[in-house]
């Protein structure tokens, strides 16, 4: 039995050069209303947006989808759709000017990733925490290991804020560069400083073992480089 598909049906249908037409000047416009929205909100980049606003906007691609291209949806209850969006979102950033407590409830709170050059165990006991994605911010800042930052903070909009130790405090630590990372081992065979692979406590030692802060095996051989910005 072989399958038959109709190539006219799947990609043209009921397409006329009226309808075509339509749909540009409804995609025009749905595009101009999402913009001029956005605009209303009074962000200026996507690196500003919290979890709450990326929703905002996910909400008003939604609303606005639909009627680029279907016949049967009109503009207008889209345009209410936005305004109720809109008229939300204002109510919401206004309730949480004047309430701490909601304003965490709605945008998180900002979450410490290093304190003293090692990865806190707040970032470990979180699940949604992925240590490849925060090394290729830390390379991004030309950062080669986790002793040369005394403080990373991740904030409630994705950025992460670095402060370093001045170049005659660094102190060993867990390289973040792949080839160094990816010999991490359970195995020790020489004397040396090792950092856990999970946390970055770095320990002077010439066996395996547990790591002492938190109880993880796995070592990978601290480097005390200075950074170069």
């Amino acid at each position: 039995m072989y399958l038959m598909i109709d190539w006219h049906t799947l990609f043209v249908n009921d397409l006329n050069v009226a309808y075509a037409l339509e749909i540009a000047l409804r995609t025009i416009l749905m595009f101009a209303f999402v913009l001029l929205m956005l605009r209303l909100s009074g962000k200026k980049g996507v690196r500003q947006l919290t979890i709450f606003e990326v929703a905002i906007i996910i909400a008003l691609g939604s609303a606005a989808g639909d009627p680029m291209f279907n016949k049967d949806m009109a503009i207008l209850p889209s345009l209410l759709v936005f305004a109720i969006i809109l008229g939300f979102y204002r109510l919401l950033t206004y309730i949480a000017a004047r309430s701490v407590r909601f304003e965490s409830m709605l945008e998180g709170d900002p979450m410490y990733i290093i304190e003293d050059g090692m990865f806190t165990l707040q970032e470990e006991s979180d699940n949604t925490f992925a240590k490849d994605e925060f090394f290729a911010e830390m390379r991004a800042e030309s950062i080669e290991h986790v002793g040369q930052v005394r403080t990373a903070v991740l904030e409630t909009n994705g950025q992460v804020s670095f402060f370093f130790y001045p170049d005659g405090e660094v102190r060993p630590g867990l390289p973040v560069l792949p080839k160094p990372y990816s010999k991490r081992s359970k195995i020790i065979k020489t004397h040396g400083d090792y950092a856990c692979a999970y946390c970055g406590y770095v320990e002077s030692r010439g066996n395996s073992g547990q790591c002492t802060r938190c109880k993880h095996e796995e070592w990978v051989e601290a480097i005390k480089t200075l950074r170069i910005g």
